[in-house]
């Protein structure tokens, strides 16, 4: 299999100029499915800190970049939605967060806000042992004992303890962020949830205090609070 990537082809939520160049890196397995972006695309053509794959790769080596609190062995390592980037050396910390246009974008963010991450949960399966199961937004879960999750629901997990933190109801009222669509990027809050019969998805009615507001269906939606609009850490 090839280790490269079409530029024209790939998922509109890579932040690479498509039209520079014919090929740029192809993500390994994991997280995130399709939609990941490869680590080195993020250091190299969204930060510039790195030229070329082997710089990525002396970086990493030398836990200069770590992701979720954790060291990555892999410069193809796929980076997605609500990922946090850490850079000790440089002291800078970063948020990937969908911009306007669906692209991921970088929030940066205080040494504070890196030690934990946001995840949309998905759904939830009961395991052996009666334990519940969520699954999260970029494919990985976690178990845990309180039933009291729902699907659309977003939870913040500690990294170095992979304990659930915070607690964000998908409901009306909520404060949400479009990650996909025509408002991707756009922020409000919950207005309604239309509940449409059958196998297709419900809509959401979003108002903002600043804009016209929007419609969109559920799967584009996730429940977010102030502190992950990046307002608080400028």
């Amino acid at each position: 299999m090839t280790n490269h990537q079409k530029r024209l082809s790939v998922p509109k939520s890579w932040p690479v100029e498509r039209k520079t160049e014919t090929f740029t890196a192809k993500a390994g397995a994991g997280p995130h499915g399709e939609s990941g972006v490869p680590l080195v695309v993020v250091l190299r053509d969204v930060l510039g800190y790195v030229d070329d794959t082997s710089e990525a790769q002396y970086a990493i080596n030398t836990d200069g970049v770590l992701v979720n609190g954790a060291s990555v062995g892999d410069v193809k390592r796929p980076i997605g939605m609500f990922d946090i980037l850490a850079f000790p050396a440089r002291d800078e910390y970063y948020r990937v967060f969908p911009d306007e246009g669906g692209r991921l974008g970088l929030t940066p963010i205080e040494a504070d806000a890196a030690d934990s991450k946001l995840n949309k949960v998905e759904d939830k399966t009961t395991v052996s042992g009666g334990q519940t199961q969520l699954n999260f937004h970029d494919g990985t879960n976690l178990l845990v004992e309180d039933d009291s999750y729902s699907g659309s629901d977003s939870v913040v997990v500690e990294n170095e303890t992979n304990e659930i933190v915070a607690h964000f109801e998908y409901e009306e009222g909520a404060l949400v962020t479009a990650v996909d669509g025509a408002h991707a990027g756009e922020i409000g809050q919950v207005d309604e949830i239309q509940v449409t019969p059958g196998s297709s998805s419900n809509n959401v009615i979003v108002e903002q205090d600043e804009g016209e507001g929007f419609e969109t269906v559920e799967e584009y939606v996730v429940v977010i609070d102030e502190n992950f609009t990046g307002d608080d850490d400028e």
